[in-house]
């Protein structure tokens, strides 16, 4: 298998430093049902410096995918890369992996523990993984000042002493976020990152979170449902439905002109999107027990309800004919019968 590359914003072509290959996650499904596909064959591709939006509803896989690419879930089948090389599942080279890709978690409350001060939560990471995380530092407490500066907690040392509860919402995110800072990773994967925090410091959030691709050369994976979000710190889009991806793109072409009606009808209800009519979706997403025969979306497809199918012709291939799994790399790319099917 060779190296996945790619080219991105009309850049020459790159390696992406993180890469998913034909992916797969299976669990075991409820009664009487097979196995449930949660992740049922993702190629997705990370470049360096670079913020990509993983988007989609409650269930269709998003965070097993993340969790896949955290080395937190072995694949059913497929490979995880990072930097040009297939992740191994071995304990040391794991340990070293999870020290370059680290996770940012929705709920600071709850990923923080409330008998630790924000010194013991900040160098949990550093005590882990032992004296080769502190790098160029020879000393925890330089580290620990260092990365909660980057995060914007400054003067760092005022808040060593700290606990939880003693803080906002907002700085006991950039503690969660520090933690990961602490170890230097080269990838962050950050899901629901601003769910739990309040509008009015969301925002302070995500500057952050742009900064940090800006200065410290971060690349970052946001899992999120809320497209908003996407729009205005994103500069990809993955659009993710029961397991797969069915469009992907640069957030300009995705929120602005989507093709997959999937995609339509998640940016037809974001303020961003005037003009449009809403598109309400009709039923749930099936059970990934029981995924769909022909496109897994075509149960609740507008384009199907509407008659713009049947118009195209398409709609016995809608019913009855899978699509192709979508390949990696940085092009605009839908997987959707009213649409020549990507290469």
């Amino acid at each position: 298998m060779t190296t996945p590359e790619g080219d991105i914003g009309g850049q020459p072509a790159q390696s992406p430093i993180l890469s998913a290959r034909d992916l797969r996650v299976q669990f075991a499904g409820g009664p009487g049902a097979g196995r449930a596909r949660a992740v049922d064959g993702v190629n997705l591709d990370l470049y360096p410096r670079e913020i990509l939006a993983l988007v989609g509803e409650s269930g269709c896989g998003k965070t097993t995918l993340a969790r896949t690419l955290l080395g937190l879930v072995r694949p059913w089948s497929g490979e995880v890369w990072f930097a040009g090389k297939v992740l191994s599942y071995a304990a040391p080279s794991l340990k070293t992996y999870r020290r370059q890709v680290q996770l940012v978690l929705q709920d600071p409350t709850g990923s923080l523990n409330p008998r630790h001060t924000v010194y013991e939560a900040v160098a949990e990471g550093l005590r882990i993984h032992g004296a080769r995380a502190l790098g160029s530092f020879t000393d925890e407490a330089a580290k620990v000042a260092d990365a909660l500066s980057r995060a914007g907690l400054r003067p760092p040392e005022r808040f060593f002493l700290r606990y939880p509860h003693e803080l906002s919402g907002g700085q006991r995110q950039r503690v969660v976020i520090a933690g990961a800072l602490v170890l230097d990773p080269q990838v962050i994967v950050a899901d629901e990152p601003v769910a739990s925090l309040d509008a009015s410091v969301r925002g302070e959030v995500l500057k952050l979170v742009l900064a940090l691709r800006d200065d410290s050369e971060l690349s970052a994976l946001v899992v999120t449902h809320d497209l908003a979000l996407a729009w205005n710190i994103a500069d990809r889009v993955a659009v993710m439905y029961l397991g797969r991806i069915v469009e992907t793109g640069p957030v300009e072409k995705i929120l602005r002109s989507p093709e997959h009606p999937y995609t339509c009808a998640l940016v037809s209800v974001i303020s961003e999107a005037r003009g449009k009519e809403p598109v309400i979706l009709s039923g749930e997403p099936p059970d990934p027990a029981r995924i769909p025969k022909g496109c897994r979306f075509h149960p609740r497809c507008p384009a199907l309800a509407s008659g713009a199918a049947v118009a195209a012709g398409v709609e016995a291939s809608c019913r009855g004919i899978d699509l192709p799994i979508l390949p990696g790399g940085s092009d605009a790319r839908v997987a959707c019968h009213l649409y020549p099917i990507s290469s």
